[in-house]
């Protein structure tokens, strides 16, 4: 019974049990880090698109036909695995000219596909490949140039 009385005269009390334990309740010290998401710029102005949010149905004729009404369409492809067949969730359609390809943003942009809808934006230049650095430093198996772990140091 003392400890009911105790527990109503504590501020936390008006607040509720739940608030009493809560991690996020606002005396608690500690705020976790917000993730920072790096926005990136807008690309480029190309005759190549990036199109996401596929249906895993949508094949490579489905997409052209859909983005063929805004433009001569020179390619389309919808990126598949290798194992199932089916659309990864993302393609990308290339335009004869950068006119058709900003009606093809334009035009099909947040609308439907095959049920989902599509996003609809220039394509960003793929990154140069990673250097191969030929030094020996780096650690695995068989490295007998990295640290030595274990073994006796001559």
């Amino acid at each position: 019974m003392a400890l009911r009385a105790a527990a109503a005269t504590t501020p936390a009390a008006s607040r509720g049990l739940r608030a009493l334990f809560s991690t996020f309740s606002s005396n608690f010290p500690f705020n976790p880090p917000q993730p920072q998401v790096e926005k990136l710029p807008p690309a480029e102005p190309s005759t190549n698109l990036f199109v996401s949010g596929l249906s895993k149905r949508t094949t490579s004729e489905g997409l052209r036909e859909a983005f063929a009404k805004h433009g001569e369409v020179v390619n389309a492809r919808v990126v598949t695995d290798r194992v199932s067949g089916y659309s990864k969730g993302f393609g990308f359609v290339r335009y004869a000219t950068l006119e058709d390809a900003a009606a093809g943003i334009k035009g099909l942009d947040g609308q439907f596909l095959d049920g989902w809808v599509i996003f609809a934006e220039y394509a960003r230049p793929r990154p140069p490949p990673p250097t191969l650095q030929n030094d020996n430093t780096a650690g695995g198996y068989g490295n007998y140039n990295g640290p030595s772990y274990g073994r006796n140091n001559m």
